[in-house]
This record gives structure tokens, C-alpha cells and sequence, in this order.
């Protein structure tokens, strides 16, 4: 089966996959997802003959896995680094079983300490672990060594960024809108036969209809050789706003439709490449609201999980699906002339591009299709980063403010945390007041089970013995009786200032701090804690005031009326 469902062709008779690794053992070819295919040649490495030999190995077993080219030109980059590391030695190592156990502690410590480093450190790792003569020894267990993961060094938005941002993308792509909405009702207009003829209304609808079946607006070539757009004066000049870009949207402004969707729903950049033409279906119960089912793919997770079905409603303005609404609208005719050229090709994100037959060569993208191209590369993030004057890719801190204000929306519970929320440094300021807060309850708390009583150093014949402890002014008790005196537990006095305590309550002290132990270990926590946790805790808190050593000298002088007077006391018989 298909990641999206449907059963697999079966290949036609006779058919042999070709080896990744040529003949001659110094070629590999990567076939990516679309069938696209790139040739790496070791020849070029900086390296001896026969390592060459076997790093070409080593990467064709690797790319068994791989569907993606940008994968296979990541780590053809980080075996280059590797070569010329090892290139340094003053004797280079002929083949990797002439890479000593030393040499890779000197290599994992040159970059360990960045992110970079790591990420290079794994993919070097995961190739030559492929060899057989490095998968026992000191090699291999210098090999097997845990590489820290990459600290996340991008931070979300802060508010007046996120607004900039925003309003930078939100304002050019509303303006594409409403220049395709407007020449678009014109071009109905046409088609209807409403306008009148000869008008310049007329002539410019025309012109918009061989527009939206090729393309492009009438042009001519004058003799210098040069392609110019007819009608210059009818259409008010040649700027891409008064031509092809009255029905299709820009590269830059689909990008910023993107950075808009980013910031909505969280999406990845790679996502826009392959989104299908989202379908639309009224909404249950409602007339005035419609749902679209939009496929995710997120290839990262492997074959047969790529694809997630969201679906978001348009219910009127400043709904989730109203940018969706907006993006269909503004894609149509892209999207119309795109199925008209290739058949079959259904992309939401299509847009008009100004470099004919000069566009990008990233073989894991879409192929343009004629004068039109699908989804948002990098570079074209990068330069709506300058046009915009930005700073760093939209595409990563918009979509890290996202998920870090909505939740995990594509990830675990464990990988939003870890990853998105924990790391960053704006949720760090905002949990700060929070941290703080439950800090202080937490030691209010604390100081609320402590010993609040007095230590004396003997009796005083003015006190009152209680079970646990003398109490000097029972009248004035902070748990006071309905008739007057103290109506509080006995275990209690240790959590009252009234109490004072000689070292003739240590036995019986220590004693009850015993039982209370053994009770800690026999009944389960939800008995235990409301009863006798508080209780616990100031004897501890007591226990360390007066000393472990004079507490434990203490239980060596528990008398009988000692363990009577605890007994009771702990079957309740002594409650007020």
C-alpha cells in the first residue's frame, strides 16, 4: 500500500532495481521518493584509494534507507569534513581499518561541544558503524559512544516580532488577493458578455482570458531581439502586477501566504510542497460554514505514517479556515493551468514564477510545470526575509511561537516539552512569576510543619504537661474550644508556640517519631498523609534541632508510661 492508501503497482515483468553502488565501486546513485536520482562520485573525496573504496560502501548500505536527496547531500558533506580531518595526520590513515581508537577521540572532540559538530558526529557515525572492521575493538566502542543531541538554537517570537512578521506577510498577501479577486471578476464580467464592447474594459478582459489559458499576457519580440509585453498602455505598464500577476500570485507572495499558515496551524516548510488542493464539505448543521480536509505529509516520521488529514472550518471571518478559504481563492487560476499542462497535478500552493525554464534544482521538490512552481523553498524564505528586512528564516521561529502557544500539534506530549517548550527562553520568562510563586507557597508550606514550640533546657512548674509537650497558656491556644481552653489534638502542641519542650519529653518523642515511621510503611499514602504526614515532618524538624545523637541516646530511656501514653495517643484515645 501507498502512504496515502491506495495499492502499489506492481513493477513491470523483468524489472531489476539497479545497485546503489556502480562497478567500478566509486559511484553511488540516491533515488529519492519522485524517482529523481543524484550520483555522488568518491573519486573526488580527499582520501586514499582504497578508503574511498569502502566510505562508498559504507554510504551505499546507508542510502538503502534514504527517500530524500537533501538526506544524501547531508551526509556526502559531512564524509568530505571526515576525510579531511583525517587528511591532517601527519601519517593519514589508508583505509578506515587504519583509523585508531585515538584518532576518533580527537575527532568526537573536535565537535562534540557544538551543534554542527554533533549533528556531524551521528552521520559519521552511522556510516562507518556500517563496516565491518569497525563493528568490534576499541574503535567500535569509541563509536558507540552517545553524541549529545543538538541544543535547539531557535528561540519563538517575542510579541512585537511575531506582529511584525505577521503584518509584513499578512499585508502582501492580502494585496495579491485583492488584485486576483478584482481582475478576476473582470475576467467573468468578460466571459458573461456584460461588458461593453470595444471598451477598455473589454480589451483588458480579453486579455485576461489568454492570460488564465496560457499563462501569460500577449507578447511580442522586437528587433533587438528583446520579449515585451503588448498592450503596455492598456494595461498600465509592465510590471508584474499589471500582467501575468493580475490572475496568479508571486513567489514571494506565496511565501507569504505560507508564513500566514505557518503561523496558524504550525506547518512545516517542507509541508507546502506536496499539499493537496484541500477538500471542502459543508459543515454539519451549518449552511454558512464550511470544512476543509487538508493532508499534512511529514515525511520524517517513515513510509505508511506520512500523512495526516486535519480538518478546519471556515465559519466566517477570523476563523482558522478562513485563511484557507483565502488561499484556494487566490491559487485558482495557478491551480486550473497547472492540471491543464500536467494532468493529474492538484497542488494548493502553485504560484507564477518570473524565471522561466530557470528555476530551482532541488530534485526532493516539485518540478515546475511550465511557467508555474509549487511550494516554498528556502531560498525563496530568504530572500522575503531581505525584501522584508526580517532576520532569520519566518519559517522556523514562527512555527516553534505556534506550537509553543497552541501545544503539540504534530508531537508527542514528551517531544513538545522537551523540545519546543522547556528550551525556550520566552516561556522561561514567562513561567518565572509562576516558578516564583510555587516556590513561596512551597515554603510557607514547609515552615507550617515545623516545630513552633520552645526548647527549654528543663522543666518549668508554670507549664502544663500535656502528652507531648508543656504548654505555657492554654487560654490563649490558636485552635481555641467552644467552652473556652485549647480544643486541639495533642500531636498537635509541637505546632503551637505555646509548647515547650525539655529533654524529658525526648524519650516519649522519640518514640512516637518510631511508631509513626512503622505506620508510614504499613498503611498506603492516601490514609497516611492526611493523618499523620504533618505530624512526621515536625518531629523531624525536631529531631534536627535537638540533635540525632542526643534523639537516639533518647530512646534508651523510653519508660512503660512512655509507650502507654504513645499507644493511646495513637488509637485516638487521648483526642480532646
Amino acid at each position: 500500500m501507498t502512504g496515502q492508501g491506495h495499492r502499489a503497482a506492481r513493477p513491470p515483468a523483468g524489472y531489476r532495481v539497479e545497485p546503489a553502488l556502480a562497478a567500478q565501486g566509486l559511484m553511488v546513485t540516491v533515488i529519492n521518493h519522485e524517482g529523481h536520482a543524484a550520483t555522488f562520485d568518491f573519486t573526488n573525496l580527499p582520501a586514499p584509494e582504497p578508503m574511498r573504496g569502502s566510505l562508498a560502501a559504507a554510504f551505499a548500505a546507508q542510502s538503502r534507507g534514504w527517500t530524500s536527496i537533501r538526506t544524501a547531500e547531508s551526509y556526502w558533506i559531512r564524509l568530505v569534513i571526515f576525510t579531511r580531518f583525517l587528511a591532517e595526520f601527519e601519517r593519514p590513515p589508508q583505509d578506515l581499518d587504519e583509523v585508531t581508537a585515538a584518532m576518533f577521540k580527537r575527532w568526537r572532540a573536535r565537535n562534540v561541544g557544538n551543534n554542527a559538530g554533533r549533528i556531524t558526529l551521528t552521520a559519521v557515525r552511522a556510516l562507518l558503524r556500517r563496516d565491518p572492521r569497525l563493528q568490534v575493538g576499541a574503535v567500535a566502542e569509541e563509536l558507540a559512544r552517545r553524541v549529545p543531541a543538538p541544543e535547539p538554537s531557535k528561540q519563538s517570537y517575542e510579541d512585537a516580532e511575531r506582529d511584525r512578521v505577521r503584518l509584513a506577510a499578512r499585508w502582501q498577501f492580502r494585496t495579491a488577493l485583492v488584485r486576483i479577486r478584482t481582475n478576476t471578476g473582470l475576467l467573468q464580467r468578460w466571459r458573461g458578455g456584460e461588458l461593453p464592447a470595444g471598451s477598455r474594459e473589454e480589451r483588458i478582459g480579453q486579455i485576461l482570458d489568454y492570460l488564465a489559458r496560457t499563462g501569460d499576457v500577449p507578447r511580442g519580440v522586437g528587433h533587438s531581439g528583446i520579449v515585451y509585453a503588448r498592450n503596455r498602455r492598456l494595461l498600465g505598464g509592465h510590471a508584474v502586477e499589471l500582467t501575468w500577476g493580475r490572475l496568479f500570485l508571486t513567489r514571494p507572495e506565496l511565501t507569504a501566504l505560507a508564513v500566514l499558515l505557518t503561523d496558524r496551524f504550525g506547518w512545516n516548510l517542507s509541508v507546502f510542497d506536496r499539499m493537496p488542493t484541500p477538500a471542502a464539505t459543508p459543515s454539519a448543521g451549518e449552511k454558512r460554514s464550511v470544512t476543509y480536509h487538508v493532508q499534512v505529509e511529514k515525511r520524517r516520521r517513515g513510509g505508511g505514517h506520512w500523512f495526516d488529514t486535519e480538518n478546519i472550518t471556515d465559519s466566517g471571518s477570523g476563523s482558522a479556515g478562513r485563511l484557507i478559504t483565502e488561499a484556494l481563492e487566490a491559487t485558482a487560476h495557478a491551480r486550473r493551468l497547472a492540471a491543464t499542462l500536467a494532468p493529474g497535478v492538484d497542488l494548493l500552493m502553485t504560484a507564477r514564477t518570473g524565471r522561466v525554464g530557470n528555476d530551482h534544482l532541488e530534485l526532493d521538490r516539485p518540478r515546475p510545470v511550465g511557467p508555474l512552481s509549487f511550494g516554498v523553498s528556502s531560498d525563496d524564505a530568504m530572500r522575503w526575509v531581505r525584501h522584508h528586512s526580517l532576520d532569520g528564516s519566518p519559517f522556523q521561529r514562527t512555527r516553534r511561537t505556534t506550537v509553543v502557544r497552541e501545544g503539540p500539534l504534530q508531537h508527542t506530549r514528551g517531544t513538545h516539552e522537551s523540545v519546543y517548550v522547556l528550551p525556550d527562553k520566552r516561556v522561561q520568562r514567562a513561567s518565572f512569576e509562576v516558578i516564583e510563586a510555587g516556590a513561596q507557597e512551597a515554603l510557607e508550606q514547609a515552615r507550617d510543619i515545623v516545630f513552633k514550640g520552645h526548647l527549654d533546657a528543663e522543666p518549668d512548674a508554670r507549664h502544663q504537661p500535656t502528652a507531648t509537650a508543656d504548654c505555657a497558656d492554654e487560654n490563649n491556644s490558636p485552635w481555641p474550644a467552644l467552652g473556652g481552653g485549647c480544643g486541639a489534638d495533642f500531636l498537635l502542641c509541637l505546632a503551637c508556640p505555646n509548647a515547650h519542650v525539655h529533654p524529658g519529653h525526648y524519650p516519649r518523642l522519640a518514640h512516637l517519631h518510631q511508631h509513626l515511621h512503622s505506620l508510614r510503611s504499613a498503611l498506603p499514602d492516601r490514609h497516611w498523609n492526611p493523618r499523620w504526614r504533618d505530624h512526621l515532618l515536625r518531629l523531624e524538624d525536631l529531631r534536627g534541632k535537638v540533635g540525632a545523637a542526643v534523639w537516639k541516646a533518647a530512646l534508651a530511656q523510653v519508660t512503660a508510661d512512655d509507650r502507654t501514653l504513645i499507644r493511646l495517643l495513637l488509637e485516638g484515645h487521648l483526642a480532646p
